[in-house]
């Protein structure tokens, strides 16, 4: 997760990356690849859209007032 967290906070040069923390280019970018599959293959459970027009008008009141 580390190796991950790092390519995608600041996606330099991945054999800078692997050297930082002391693994190879070709393991973060399978690090990179596994976790961000992962994370796409429950993102049907994690990520929901609003469905109703209740659920819409409070995504929209929420976004306005982050901003």
């Amino acid at each position: 997760m580390k190796i991950c967290l790092r390519n995608l906070g600041d996606p330099g040069y991945q054999q800078s990356i692997g050297q930082e923390l002391r693994v190879s280019q070709a393991t973060v970018s399978r690090t990179v690849d596994r976790v961000v599959n992962s994370i796409v293959a429950q993102s049907n459970e994690w990520i929901k859209l609003p469905t109703t027009n209740h659920e819409l008008m409070e995504a929209k009141r929420i976004w306005q007032n982050m901003f």
